[in-house]
């Protein structure tokens, strides 16, 4: 496999950028662009330059690791390990009923491994007790799109067509840091003419590209937007002819708007009338026009409601199911749209079927040769299901997550999996939430396996395998496949979980037709040929030929002709603004907001095995306004503490006007003392089940030595 060079696909965000894989002769991976995907045209990260790092044996496991009588975790055999997950999983089963089980997935996996998984919950461990990590990336923004829209995708349009429109709204997003080959596309918008408006409370890298800064107070979005679209109607500029054909619920949600007039908002978030006035000019004035929002607005406990008004303000205005104008979410993990479609999460079935609907039920039930009854119904959503180990989840199987670090309110979490009868982890790393684990086993990852991953277009890629995996180590697909033959009962537990990415897919085929999410018309074959294809992608049917001819081209863009409702139309949701879970008071009178920074990714599992990046990004800080400094009588670099009421971080101070003074920064990478999840509020939005990560009270200290 030397000199090979291999196109595939970058392990981090939803971008997944192409590159080009080629090993050497001294078992190292070079990187190089690859200028034909269209989504990075060759550009790449630091993170995406230095991922093959992650594949050397040195900072990889290699081994199953078992938990020994005196507590530690030692080599074992994979016939060891799996035994002792199977019979972990199967004592709790036996003991406590299938929901003591618990499963926990993660947004990274392929399409065939979430699939797989999903499956896997439900028909030979029979538990309901199944969610995964991108329940806290864009749930809010798959709620309020499926309700505004009868669809949820990321993007309903592909990126290209961002720098053609007239004026893009990007609401709590920080491509420059998150996704930087995406800020091109922001650059280019400006040179072609066109308008940026950030709305972030800090004034970031990419705010700095605006034309137009919004920094509103954290947790006031939805106020924010419901005040521009008071604006909207007082000046006249909704699009009567757009929402009288193509929309419903109009009347209802204008006069919740106007109940938000301009003063009104500028008190609650911070940010004045002209400018609200300003922004409103700059998003009316030309033809087209979106708003992308990201995490920023979607992880609080309004996240459903918040997005909802941003999308309203699209609908109010005609900026949606026309081109170059829409709504659409800037998907944070690599495959966090592809990895809810398929059946990890706890409410959804292959296809992006609601588990509920019993046509979807009988419908993957066939494909899965059992009887429709027999599958469980919907469970706990993430944090709820984390908060529940130890006492009504007994034992879990967690496949691709870290929430030591990346969960809310995180030592209670760190508490919840210690009190586990039993917890079994596959991963590529020790992870912080790995080294808690009875049995460890380490699995494939990107460069040395096969798969499909969909990006925050919608586009379903081929990753494809460049090198081999080390001995030892095994794709997950295998680890379900030897535990359903060591769990199941019947043909279908003991046949129904092959250890071929392209035979999963197959069957993920046709478990997806005639579905919202429907992969059906895609083929490894296509994926080879083609940059990607954008899902819905629906098999030919017979009629279209007489042998069956005729390829489905896939769907780039969304809602042209009508909206995936009923009755075609879009549903605006009237919605009204109310406070953040945790308001500031005089105990706790700062505000803390989180996020990630360029040379991290999520829980940092992996990039903190990365020299290079750990050069660039070492630790956890405290990003804090001069005002709160000089009344902490703190200097740059000086050591802070921020406490919130679920627990306390210490890490450096970094002084910065870039701030609001009313708030502080924390990136949430690090576990330990820094640990910025330790502070967050688990507050659940009543939809989407999404955490407030992004807004709670805290007071800062200074550490004195």
């Amino acid at each position: 496999m030397q000199n090979t060079v291999t196109p595939t696909h970058c392990p981090y965000c939803a971008l997944q950028c192409g590159m080009n894989l080629t090993p050497a002769a001294d078992g190292t991976v070079g990187v190089s662009e690859r200028a034909d995907f269209p989504v990075n045209r060759g550009a790449l990260c630091g993170k995406g330059r230095t991922a093959p790092a992650v594949l050397s044996a040195a900072v990889r496991l290699t081994s199953p690791l078992v938990r020994s009588a005196d507590g530690t975790l030692v080599p074992a055999s994979w016939t060891e390990a799996l035994d002792r997950v199977a019979d972990g999983l199967a004592r709790t089963r036996d003991a406590h009923g299938a929901d003591a089980v618990g499963v926990f997935g993660g947004g990274g996996l392929t399409n065939e491994k979430a699939y797989a998984l999903g499956k896997f919950a439900r028909v030979v461990l029979g538990t309901s007790q199944i969610d995964y990590n991108g329940r806290f990336c864009m749930s809010s923004a798959a709620a309020a799109g499926g309700r505004a829209f009868g669809l949820d995708r990321g993007l309903p349009f592909p990126l290209e067509d961002v720098p053609r429109t007239g004026c893009v709204i990007l609401v709590g997003s920080n491509p420059a840091e998150t996704m930087p080959p995406a800020l091109r596309y922001f650059t280019e918008l400006k040179e072609n003419g066109g308008t940026l408006i950030v709305v972030d409370p800090r004034r970031t890298r990419t705010a700095e590209q605006a034309d137009l800064h919004l920094a509103p107070r954290p947790g006031t979005d939805l106020a924010l937007a419901l005040g521009l679209l008071h604006l909207v109607v007082a000046e006249g500029r909704t699009d009567e002819e757009y929402i009288r054909e193509r929309t419903t619920g109009w009347e209802e949600t204008r006069a919740a708007a106007m109940a938000h007039w301009p003063e009104h908002v500028e008190r609650i978030t911070g940010v004045s009338v002209p400018q609200l006035r300003e922004a409103v000019r700059l998003f009316c004035a030309p033809e087209a026009a979106m708003v992308l929002t990201a995490r920023g607005p979607e992880q609080q406990a309004k996240g459903t409601d918040t997005v909802g008004a941003w999308i309203n303000l699209c609908l109010a205005t005609g900026r949606a199911g026309r081109p170059l104008s829409g709504y659409g979410c800037l998907t944070g993990q690599g495959n966090g749209q592809g990895g809810r479609e398929h059946g990890q999460k706890a409410d959804q079935l292959p296809g992006y079927r609601k588990l509920t609907d019993p046509a979807a039920r009988a419908h993957v039930a066939g494909v899965w040769g059992v009887d429709p009854d027999s599958l469980p119904g919907p469970g706990r959503s993430a944090y709820e299901l984390l908060d529940a180990l130890g006492t009504d989840i007994r034992s879990l199987l967690l496949m691709g997550s870290n929430p030591v670090v990346s969960a809310p309110r995180a030592a209670h979490v760190e508490e919840r999996i210690r009190a586990l009868d039993f917890l079994a982890v596959c991963d590529v790393v020790l992870s912080e939430t790995a080294a808690l684990a009875d049995v460890v086993l380490p699995v494939t990852q990107w460069a040395e396996e096969t798969g499909t991953t969909t990006n925050l277009e919608g586009r379903v890629l081929l990753r494809r395998r460049a090198v081999r995996p080390p001995d030892g180590v095994r794709s997950d697909l295998e680890v379900l496949h030897e535990l359903a033959a060591r769990l199941g009962r019947g043909t279908v537990a003991e046949k129904g979980f092959p250890t071929d990415p392209e035979e999963v897919f197959e069957e993920l085929r046709r478990a997806s037709a005639g579905g919202p999410a429907d992969y059906s018309g895609i083929t490894y074959r296509r994926l080879a040929e083609e940059n990607g294809v954008f899902w819905p992608c629906p098999a030919p049917q017979a009629a279209e030929g007489a042998d069956g001819a005729g390829v489905h081209p896939g769907t780039p863009r969304l809602f042209l002709d009508r909206f995936a409702t009923e009755d075609g139309r879009a549903r605006f949701a009237p919605v009204a603004h109310r406070p953040i879970a945790e308001e500031p008071d005089e105990e706790y009178p700062v505000l803390l907001t989180t996020g990630r920074v360029v040379a991290q990714y999520q829980s940092g599992a992996q990039t903190r095995r990365v020299d290079e990046l750990n050069a660039a990004a070492p630790g956890p800080f405290v990003e804090l306004h001069p005002r709160l400094a000089q009344r902490l009588g703190v200097a740059d670099g000086d050591p802070v503490a921020v406490v919130s009421r679920r627990g306390r971080a210490v890490a450096p101070g970094r002084i910065t006007t870039a701030i609001r003074p009313d708030t502080v920064f924390m990136p949430f990478h690090w576990p330990g003392e820094g640990r910025a999840n330790t502070l967050t509020n688990p507050a659940l939005d009543p939809t989407s089940r999404m955490p407030e990560f992004k807004a709670c009270a805290v007071r800062v200290e200074a550490v004195r030595p």
